[in-house]
């Protein structure tokens, strides 16, 4: 090992003396080249030849020296060949420090990136072990409700167009021209109330008529009663015989009859000539005029549509099925459209007997009474007829059920922390504010029976009879 130092150390002192015998050889050369290279810029100046084939200036750094002649600047000379080795080992010398430097520079890299690591897990924990715990959410035992079995109301669903009770469209009784019709749409009539007029000309011509005809009859009358008075005398008395007393006697019924026929001709022209004065045959509204003064009418043709607005009625199609649990008189809770909550009592009035050809449905007449007019015929009405409580059914408040994007779900609390359970639910009571649940829930499992904002699910929950002031409630 002892003779191994100093051969190690005669090996860096040859290196170190060749490295500097290629230092000056390097230098020698450099200012060689320089002064050949200004030499042929004169001689180009001078206008000599040469120019031309003058190259660019050599690079600075270690180069092998131009091949001279002799022992001392051959290509094989000793000199060469240690500047050769000498600028190999420079080569390599510079490249295990590129080395070095690049693994230094990537630890000190990887360092750096393992000290921010540790100081950001380590500022994560910190900031983890400051922020304070969740505070569990405390309701109190009115905020909660249970599945509850009770019976439920059950209403069936009616609707339909009212329509008045009483309506008649009154109709021409003689034929004619109408002088005056004395009412419009809307006005109202009262029973008896004249409401239009024919020309009676005509028939004050036949009026006339007619008792001329009855004045002729019983001037016949009276004759064929004194014939058949004389011929009763002439017969007691044998003058006549019976055929001939029997012709007066015929005579005298043949003239009572032409009475009696001339007379009823006279009333039934004062009938017609009473009836072109038209009246109403009952009190009401007028819903609709069908002619105007001045136009030519037939017998029996639509003069007036009045409607009587006190009692209206409303006809509405159920079901077969339910028909059994209806009676006439029950009650009937009905809203109509344009008079907003207001509620209108009805009652039915008659069932149909049959069925409606290819419904299988049942016409119920509802009626309702109208006393101040406020309703008016054609109008919608909806609403529905009570029907006999159904058996007990599982229930919960309507206010604690939610329906989010078609889910329909309860929060409730299990294990202390807040859940969402989705449900299915049935009928609703509007009138009691539950609704019936469908799906299977815990009788014994709390459910919010009202509406919380800002609930989580998984959140921890307290139950509690009293609130203190710090407590934390959801929005």
């Amino acid at each position: 090992m002892t003779g191994g130092v100093p051969r190690a150390a005669a090996g860096r002192a040859r290196e170190r003396s060749f490295i500097a015998a290629g230092r000056a050889s390097s230098q020698r050369d450099c200012a060689a080249q320089g002064r050949e290279a200004a030499l042929r810029r004169a001689r180009c100046r001078a206008g000599m030849t040469g120019c031309a084939r003058e190259s660019a200036p050599p690079r600075r750094g270690i180069q092998d020296p131009a091949p001279t002649t002799g022992a001392a600047g051959g290509p094989g000379s000793a000199v060469n060949r240690r500047l050769a080795d000498g600028g190999e080992y420079m080569k390599g010398f510079l490249t295990r420090r590129r080395v070095v430097g690049g693994v230094i520079a990537l630890l000190v890299v990887a360092g750096l990136a393992g000290l921010v690591a540790t100081r950001a897990s380590r500022q994560a924990a910190a900031t983890a072990q400051a922020a304070p715990a969740p505070r569990a959410m405390e309701f109190t035992a009115a905020d909660l409700a249970y599945a509850t079995p009770r019976p439920m109301s059950r209403f069936l669903p009616v609707s339909g167009t009212l329509q008045p009770l009483n309506q008649v469209v009154v109709k021409a009784k003689v034929s004619g021209e109408v002088k005056e019709i004395a009412v419009r749409e809307g006005d109202k009539v009262a029973l008896g109330q004249a409401i239009a007029r024919f020309d009676t000309a005509d028939l004050d011509a036949k009026v006339a008529e007619r008792q001329g005809a009855l004045e002729s009859a019983r001037a016949q009358l009276a004759l064929a009663t004194k014939t058949r008075a004389m011929n009763v005398k002439l017969l007691d008395q044998k003058f006549i015989s019976q055929n001939a007393f029997d012709s007066s006697e015929s005579g005298f019924n043949v003239a009572s009859g032409n009475v009696k026929s001339a007379e009823a001709q006279v009333r039934l022209a004062e009938i017609a000539r009473r009836d072109a004065i038209v009246q109403a045959p009952l009190a009401g509204v007028v819903a609709r005029r069908h002619v105007q003064p001045g136009e030519k009418v037939p017998f029996d043709a639509p003069l007036v549509t009045i409607v009587d607005l006190a009692d209206l009625e409303m006809q509405a199609m159920v079901p077969a099925s339910d028909v059994p649990e209806l009676k006439v008189g029950m009650t009937v809770d009905l809203g109509v459209n344009g008079f907003g909550e207001r509620r209108f009592a009805g009652r039915i009035d008659r069932i149909n007997p049959s069925t409606e050809p290819g419904t299988r449905a049942i016409l119920v007449y509802v009626t309702l009474r109208n006393p101040d007019a406020l309703l008016r015929g054609g109008m919608f009405a909806d609403g529905r007829i009570a029907l006999a409580a159904s058996a007990p059914v599982t229930t919960l408040p309507a206010a604690a059920v939610r329906n989010d994007a078609g889910l329909t779900y309860v929060w409730a609390i299990d294990a202390g922390k807040l859940v969402k359970r989705v449900i299915v639910v049935g009928r609703r009571d509007a009138d009691t504010g539950v609704v019936e649940v469908k799906s299977a829930l815990p009788p014994n499992l709390p459910v919010l029976a009202a509406r919380f904002d800002n609930l989580r699910e998984g959140a921890p929950v307290l139950v509690k009879s009293t609130l203190a002031p710090s407590t934390t409630r959801p929005g």
